[in-house]
């Protein structure tokens, strides 16, 4: 699974070596992405490789191989128009962080998510937050501050900024972002009991909610907690 961003440097490689025969630039493939650096084309390639979709030539400046493409990218069945790329879904942004030279990565800070009962993520594509890079390694980031005392024996307090892998898996006991009827987000931990999806306080004053596996997505795995005293 692509997310949107390494699905667009997918596509912008593979027709720029069509059409020029080499590898575009960084700075050709950062500004046809409109990202701010080239760090996160670095990022994007690194994603794009581990998943199989291009490789790094070896022994030559800047030289990509573009090994497989999506389904909807190939031809003949590839449409001018009308077809859904097959990316990471959600209502979150797919732009990858941006790690700057000072080692802090720029993550996209959506707005509040409950750890006690479901409420709406209020989504801000203006607003980011700095986070250490070491921190978080690979793998795209957002964040969302916490509102309520559910999980405050796992040391999640109201207030704290939680700070989201963004993925649609999780094993079970993780802590995790869960989309209830597509339009409730909560952070709460995973449980499975069968085909039924627990999602489990970390507070004896709460109750442990029970769902049918359609009703809720995994948007994302807590990765770490900020907090300012």
């Amino acid at each position: 699974m692509l997310t949107k961003k390494q699905y667009d440097l997918l596509q912008f490689i593979d027709n720029h070596l069509k059409s020029r025969g080499v590898s575009p630039s960084f700075d050709e493939m950062k500004d046809a992405l409109g990202l701010k650096s080239k760090s996160g084309i670095h990022r994007l390639i690194t994603g794009l490789e581990e998943r199989g979709f291009i490789r790094r030539l070896p022994h030559r400046a800047r030289a990509l191989e573009v090994l497989q493409l999506p389904e909807n990218l190939k031809p003949p069945e590839r449409v001018t128009s009308g077809f859904t790329p097959n990316v990471i879904q959600g209502g979150f942004n797919e732009e990858p962080a941006d790690q700057g030279e000072d080692g802090v990565i720029q993550v996209p800070l959506y707005g509040r998510i409950a750890a006690g009962l479901p409420i709406e993520a209020v989504r801000d594509d203006t607003s980011t937050m700095d986070v250490p890079a070491s921190m978080l390694g690979r793998g795209d980031h957002y964040a969302l501050e916490v509102q309520g005392d559910s999980m405050i024996d796992a040391g999640i307090h109201d207030g704290d900024i939680a700070v989201i892998e963004r993925r649609d898996n999780a094993d079970n006991g993780a802590i995790i972002v869960a989309l209830v009827d597509d339009n409730e987000v909560t952070l709460k931990r995973l449980r499975r009991k069968g085909q039924s999806i627990a999602l489990e306080p970390a507070n004896e004053q709460h109750e442990t909610r029970i769902f049918g596996p359609d009703r809720v997505k995994v948007q994302g795995k807590l990765k770490a907690i900020l907090r300012h005293y």
